[in-house]
């Protein structure tokens, strides 16, 4: 196989959709919270411990949305105890986040081999994956068929929470108050909004979505729960919220682009290139995105800073 025919099967861009997707969730969860002035650093460990309750629910009630169910209730959990460190006890919640983070790294390998006994897997938990959907009315068209068909109900979900957020966001009053208590908390409570609690509603969106995310990488994106299967998408997801600049559709886009990575380098095995050189092209390609997002921020506030120097001087 010739290397630009990658590009040409429906398949490479049925990859791509199904590696952006928990990108896109948790890169919305960390819009919730950033725009309500609070940095979660913590969606890579609470999506962890969201995928391994999905898989522990899922298995004991047989059913895939008691696994749902379970993800969204630990991710909402979890972004509450970070809220609460940062707000009630006023802590650090960077350091919040790097301890959540290190919890999940060793007790979902506890709570897995207490569950499974493996430390490995959960291969041997008899848990339910969710449903995928056949749009029929693609039929007709075999490639966008091939492309868009058959993908997990979270995929579509995912693209409408992109919609969804965007409307909370920019088109309602809560979002006026996330965006307000984001960018200036004092004079947003000047005007009578109650700081707090805005933050601890955007913080309870923010785990609904991340925990999704959690649910779709042990229920969808695998079967099974995998010790520390995340790989660092928490954290993409972070960088993709900055680099799409802090919006919906942006951080869509980005997330876009590291699908496209993920699968150029599935399909790259077919070629005689190392593995390890192939599994870090998707994090490479973020980490040039990012400089290139940084560089533009930073060119953009140059510009800024001469307009209002000259404006200044005249």
């Amino acid at each position: 196989m010739k290397f630009l025919e990658i590009f040409t099967h429906a398949n490479f861009w049925f990859t791509v959709i199904r590696g952006m997707t928990p990108i896109v969730l948790v890169a919305l969860a960390a819009l919730m919270s950033t725009r309500c002035g609070i940095l979660n650093m913590a969606l890579e460990g609470i999506m962890l411990f969201s995928a391994l309750f999905a898989v522990i629910a899922s298995a004991m009630f047989q059913s895939y949305l008691a696994g749902i169910a379970a993800a969204i209730i630990t991710g909402i959990v979890f972004s509450l105890v970070l809220a609460y460190f940062k707000l009630k006890l006023k802590a650090d919640e960077l350091l919040t986040s790097i301890a959540i983070n290190l919890l999940a790294t060793g007790m979902t390998v506890f709570i897995l081999y207490l569950v499974s006994g493996s430390k490995a897997n959960s291969a041997y938990v008899q848990s339910k994956t969710i449903p995928t959907v056949k749009l029929e009315f693609l039929k007709g068209i075999p490639f966008l068929y091939d492309v868009f068909s058959n993908h997990s109900i979270l995929v579509y979900v995912a693209l409408i929470l992109v919609v969804a957020v965007h409307y909370l966001l920019f088109k309602t009053p809560l979002g006026l108050r996330i965006r307000s208590v984001g960018s200036n908390e004092h004079a947003a409570e000047s005007v009578g909004v109650y700081v707090n609690k805005t933050r601890y509603i955007s913080m309870v969106i923010s785990g609904i979505l991340v925990g999704l995310a959690g649910a779709y990488m042990s229920m969808s994106y695998m079967t099974m729960f995998v010790a520390n299967m995340t790989a660092g998408r928490g954290f993409i997801g972070l960088a993709s919220a900055n680099i799409g600049g802090r919006t919906p559709f942006g951080a869509l886009v980005a997330a876009l682009i590291f699908g496209f990575f993920e699968s150029l380098g599935h399909n790259l095995q077919k070629f005689a290139i190392a593995p390890d050189l192939i599994f870090m092209i998707p994090y490479f390609a973020i980490i040039i995105m990012y400089t290139a997002f940084t560089y533009r921020s930073i060119n953009r506030k140059k510009r800024m800073a001469k307009k209002l120097l000259a404006e200044n001087n005249e």
